[in-house]
């Protein structure tokens, strides 16, 4: 199949790249390659996957050297004519928008960032996806739509109406913009609320990140909250996996939903929530252990406050990917942060 990719200049987005790529669909990847973290990290994922940093130019196309079915073009999806432009040349059969202005406590200070990005980079996405005639829309969505829910674990049929950050909101809005997509003009499409993904080439705005640094580097960490948290971590291979499989199965319509009682994961029209997350919530210490246990250190932890828009638990329900797919996440937490830390000391060659 033919591939639109976006936001792969990003950590999900290069690592699914790469696989669908070595599936041997035909890949295009889009990114903006904003400054919101360090530009070099998403520099040098662009280079894993093949591209010349030197010929990369804003809305110009570039062949990666490594998969010969994979091109990048450095893109906003806020620019609406460019955008277009891609859809009617390239001729895409599916899109997995995995581009958006992320960052919950980044959302307290930047509100404008998540609008245009988020909300408006997403209508005018799902606008070309419906003018192009796209087979199936997979996006983003993320765990924090849960917002001050406190029934755990987190069920897709769960209402998700009281989110606690801008972020949270922008990413329901983008569930509730598909609806109504799917609705009216019948496209399907699939949201997917991603539980804290972790894993190499990772962001560094991210705790994985964030900690590892510090303890390698004898700084103190802040653990917020007190340590009193619980997160749901998802390795980004299992992540990959799922999309992986999601593409190949477009949602039809629920025959059996009732609007009276309406199932808030799926729809009379073809649309469809999964939860992906690794269903074993892991205690903020515990995480912590893992991270020392794989460096070989102790760390110096500095107790915070729970911080505006966190909440202290995260526990993906994933029964409906199960009973889809045949499929749910698996990677132990020890095990990935393993495999993440040995990325990290290659990659700052420590």
């Amino acid at each position: 199949m033919k591939i639109l990719i976006t936001g792969t200049a990003g950590f999900i987005g290069f690592h699914v790249a790469e696989k669908l790529a070595a599936e041997k669909h035909t890949i295009i990847g889009i990114d903006s390659i904003n400054n919101y973290y360090d530009v070099t990290l998403k520099s040098n994922r662009l280079a894993e996957a093949g591209f010349d940093a030197n010929l990369i130019a804003y809305n110009s196309k570039v062949q990666s050297t490594k998969h010969s079915n994979y091109s990048f073009v450095q893109l906003q999806l806020e620019d609406a004519a460019s955008l277009q432009l891609l859809f009617s040349i390239e001729k895409f059969d599916i899109v997995i928008n995995l581009a958006a202005q992320a960052g919950v406590r980044y959302s307290l200070t930047h509100p404008a960032a998540y609008i245009n990005s988020n909300i408006t980079g997403f209508a005018n996405l799902i606008e070309c996806c419906r003018h192009f005639n796209i087979k199936h829309l997979v996006f983003a969505s993320s765990s924090s739509v849960y917002g001050l829910n406190e029934k755990i674990p987190f069920a897709t049929n769960d209402a998700t109406n009281h989110p606690a950050s801008l972020y949270a909101a922008t990413k329901k809005s983008n569930e509730l913009m598909a609806h109504v997509y799917s609705h009216l003009f019948k496209i399907p499409t699939t949201g997917l609320r991603f539980f804290t993904v972790y894993g190499p080439w990772g962001r560094p705005d991210m705790a994985p990140f964030l900690f590892t640094e510090a303890i390698l580097h004898n700084k103190p960490i802040k653990v917020f909250n007190n340590g009193n948290m619980m997160r749901d971590f998802t390795f980004i291979d299992d992540v990959v996996e799922v999309i992986a499989k999601v593409i190949h199965k477009p949602p039809s319509e629920n025959k059996d939903w009732n609007a009276q009682l309406p199932d808030a994961s799926s729809s009379s029209a073809p649309y469809k929530i999964y939860n992906i997350g690794n269903n074993q919530p892991a205690a903020l210490t515990e995480f912590i252990q893992c991270i020392e246990n794989a460096i070989g250190k102790k760390a110096n932890k500095e107790l915070m406050p729970l911080q505006p828009g966190d909440v202290p638990t995260t526990f993906a329900d994933v029964s409906d990917l199960e009973k889809d797919f045949n499929y749910k996440p698996y990677t132990p937490l020890q095990e990935g942060i393993n495999t993440f830390v040995n990325w990290y000391k290659t990659y700052y060659k420590l």
